[in-house]
């Protein structure tokens, strides 16, 4: 038990800000959720008032008070949610919840993946079967690799352990309120801390710690 790092989504998203965020609870990590937001968000649509969403001809459901522009693509399994800024160019591929205030900007990609409230991927990202705590942000040009180029299964390096996780396709989690500085990839199986901050051009495997400030992989130092 020494090498115990608490990575339940109590610890990792404490504001609980997702409508999604009560099917998440249950799993001891955050990424036990992802196989599963397909059938999440089918479970949150059904609850949601239709008087107050659109439906669009692929059965996604967006907020009236939702701004969306007319060249951004919204594919099947979607919820945006009120407040959320939905920009040109925008690409929610698939299965993508987007929470109250989330802003998705130019040519962003989002795949199977939930953005707590707040959380921002504004310009020229990928976010693939991840999940975004309330309020988190991605600079310019932040991918977050979900893929491992061996197609071997996702281990979360822990600093202390290895997690097996199962999964073949698992991006990052990232805290409520953490930065991720410009151009900088989250390899499979990052995890991201709350209140953690990513320089920019980082490449960041395993896990960052919350309050921390990421420099280099040998350079982690925290917050004061």
């Amino acid at each position: 038990m020494d090498n115990y790092i608490d990575l339940s989504p109590k610890t990792l998203f404490p504001s609980g800000a997702s409508i999604a965020y009560e099917s998440i609870l249950p799993f001891p990590h955050p990424w036990g959720a992802i196989p599963f937001i397909r059938e999440i968000i089918k479970s949150l649509i059904v609850e949601l008032d239709p008087a107050e969403y659109i439906i669009t001809e692929r059965g996604s459901m967006i907020s009236r008070e939702a701004s969306v522009q007319d060249s951004a693509y919204i594919g099947e399994g979607c919820i945006v949610m009120s407040g959320a800024e939905i920009r040109h160019s925008a690409y929610l591929r698939s299965d993508a919840l987007i929470g109250r205030c989330c802003v998705v900007g130019n040519s962003t990609e989002i795949k199977n993946s939930i953005l707590f409230d707040g959380a921002k991927a504004p310009h020229f990202n990928y976010v693939g079967d991840s999940i975004l705590g309330e309020g988190a942000h991605l600079g310019a040009g932040v991918i977050i690799s979900n893929l491992k180029s061996d197609k071997t299964p996702v281990r979360v390096n822990t600093g202390a352990d290895f997690i097996d996780t199962g999964l073949k396709k698992f991006g990052a989690i990232i805290g409520d309120g953490a930065e991720i500085g410009c151009g900088s990839v989250l390899n499979p199986g990052t995890v991201i801390g709350r209140g953690a901050s990513i320089y920019p051009l980082s490449s960041v495997r395993g896990y960052v710690p919350e309050n921390h400030i990421y420099k280099s992989r040998d350079n982690i130092t925290k917050r004061l």
